[in-house]
């Protein structure tokens, strides 16, 4: 397909989305400005015949009844350049799940995208899912509570702290981006993300924290995600809590997590200078991992 077919099935899909669902309360566009874009370039009325280069997003709202309850959920929708020869990042948030829930649902959905939806537009289809199986999902999870408790790891476990060393093949969209620093904060994790091509990721902090991080980011869409390396040191529980909480702090090598650009170049910006990168990471006591990520050592 052509970037003028992938536009005219993004924007069929929303005037679809939009006829089937009119109010703002089910379905609310994030970015007037993006469909305008869309629209326009679809209609051949831009000044360059360019594809546009914000992305439509938006949000689906749903109410799905059961016995006596009613259960809210969200479909937070943004569509790649290349959809629907790539799949839709499509984010399922229902306060009735836990996190870890979530994402377990979360991977499910995905599952079923990949097997019956590539190269197809696939937002109804998804909802069509959400709607068929969520409340199913919530019933499974009541039932299997009770034996989670019991299988809970004791307490007095002792503690680790861990650093992920994390790449994808790119970080462009904005939501992700996002999602990186409000979930790092939220889980009080320290390190930094680059953006652009490739794309990297690093958070260290209690392991629990960083393993419920992975657990977020890896179910979003990406077209190549992995912890490239990662470091586990387990600390001694001996003394008061407050201990503990200064042996974490003192063997994190990033204050805070930040969002870190280094002379972003290429033609679309979306590379960074891996001199610049390896500087820092070398700022930071953790050069070593440069060779790691690239396979040849930094200077």
């Amino acid at each position: 397909m052509s970037h003028l077919e992938w536009a005219e099935s993004q924007l069929a899909e929303i005037e679809l989305l939009t006829s089937m669902v009119p109010t703002v309360e089910e379905l609310e566009l994030i970015d007037q400005l993006a469909l305008a874009e869309l629209r326009n370039y679809v209609e051949g009325l831009t000044s360059t015949g360019s594809p546009p280069s914000s992305r439509p997003q938006f949000l689906i709202k749903q109410k799905l009844d059961a016995a006596d309850t009613e259960t809210k959920v969200i479909l937070s929708c943004a569509y790649p350049p290349e959809y629907p020869s790539v799949l839709p990042e499509i984010t399922v948030r229902c306060s009735d799940l836990s996190r870890a829930q979530q994402t377990q649902f979360q991977a499910q959905l995905n599952a079923y995208l990949m097997e019956n939806c590539q190269g197809e537009v696939c937002v109804l289809p998804a909802v069509d899912w959400v709607k068929d199986n969520l409340q199913t999902f919530i019933n499974k999870s009541l039932l299997a509570a009770p034996a989670s408790k019991k299988e809970s790891s004791p307490q007095g476990a002792q503690e680790v702290f861990s650093r992920l060393w994390i790449y994808s093949h790119h970080i462009y969209n904005k939501s992700k981006r996002k999602n990186i620093l409000e979930w790092s904060k939220e889980l009080g994790l320290s390190g930094f993300s680059m953006p652009g091509k490739p794309g990297i990721v690093c958070v260290e902090g209690p392991q629990t924290a960083c393993e419920e991080f992975w657990s977020r980011v890896k179910v979003l869409t990406w077209k190549k995600i992995m912890i490239r390396h990662r470091e586990d040191i387990p600390l001694d529980r001996q003394g008061e809590d407050s201990r503990t909480v200064e042996s974490i702090d003192s063997l994190r090598k990033f204050t805070g997590f930040e969002e870190a650009m280094f002379d972003p170049h290429g033609n679309r910006g979306n590379h960074m200078d891996l001199g610049q990168l390896y500087q820092f990471l070398n700022e930071k006591g953790c050069c070593d991992v440069f060779q790691i990520y690239f396979g040849i050592e930094g200077r």
